[in-house]
């Protein structure tokens, strides 16, 4: 999965469940996004879809900040 298709599902995320615009988003640290998308995560349960932790981890590796 590349950086673009994750950022634009996180960021589409963001968007519609936190109320987040763009610039919220990009401001923010991935544990941040993380922490606030969590709760809503295990709301909708197991096998809902969306970015995991892992997925966000493997980000954070691939693509650490500076």
């Amino acid at each position: 999965m590349s950086f673009a298709r994750v950022a634009r599902a996180l960021a589409g995320q963001a968007g519609m469940l936190l109320g987040w615009r763009p610039e919220e988003f990009w401001r923010a640290t991935p544990e941040e996004l993380a922490t606030a998308l969590g709760p809503l995560a295990e709301a909708a349960g197991p096998g809902a879809g969306g970015i995991d932790s892992a997925t966000i981890a493997r980000l954070k590796e691939i693509h650490p900040d500076g």
